[in-house]
């Protein structure tokens, strides 16, 4: 029996609010997926490739321009096939982190950063998935292993998107993203479910829009 295709519709992608710290953000009642990842990881950008919407999230080509916990309302259908009498309406927060790593702040500021970070991830009760974004262009970096490990002792869901796969040859993508799970290997038994992605060429957008929903469908069971 042939597997029926999932259609699957943006209804409403739009930014709701800023916040300064985690007991500042909306009623937790939606579960929620979180994108972050080090500075001009191309968050932005994979962001807007989800929602097909280029003015979502604003893009920097300065790092550290995310400074709050920006929280955008999302509305997604869902249908078997075309069929859309009997579509299922979803609704879900998508939520973008400040980068850690290298900005251009002060040190105040960035331990500042840091610390709402870590206090959202551990604190809020309705996070669903955090995908960690990943720079597929460079070899694995320690500060992005050492996130994941923190990510792992705080007992937070989360899964790997590999960015930027259009800005280098595809021998290059496959080998530093095989070094980075040999890497992730060392201090973690299981390796997450992971993605290559380009923001450009929508690559994986499907498949990582279908890893989200399938999980707010989980969730409303």
């Amino acid at each position: 029996m042939a597997v029926q295709k999932k259609m699957i519709s943006i209804k409403k992608a739009a930014y709701l609010i800023s916040s300064p710290s985690y007991d500042k953000c909306p009623t937790p009642n939606r579960p929620e997926f979180v994108f972050i990842g080090r500075s001009n990881v191309g968050k932005s950008s994979i962001i807007n490739a989800i929602c097909l919407n280029e003015k979502l999230a604003k893009t920097s080509g300065s790092p550290g321009k995310t400074q709050l916990i920006n929280h955008f309302e999302m509305v997604t259908g869902v249908a078997i096939e075309k069929n859309q009498v009997n579509e299922k309406v979803l609704k879900w927060y998508l939520v973008d982190l400040p980068g850690y790593g290298f900005a251009k702040v002060s040190i105040s500021s960035r331990r500042r950063w840091e610390q709402m970070i870590e206090n959202y991830l551990r604190k809020r009760e309705n996070i669903a998935q955090v995908y960690v974004l990943i720079d597929s262009r460079h070899r694995p970096q320690k500060i992005d292993l050492d996130f994941l490990d923190k990510l792992a002792q705080w007992q937070v869901p989360f899964s790997l998107v590999f960015t930027k796969a259009d800005k280098e040859t595809q021998r290059v993508v496959n080998k530093n993203v095989k070094d980075f799970l040999a890497g992730m290997l060392q201090n973690h038994q299981f390796l997450p479910w992971h993605i290559v992605t380009s923001a450009v060429k929508k690559t994986g957008r499907e498949k990582l829009l279908q890893h989200i929903i399938e999980k707010v469908e989980e969730l409303a069971e």
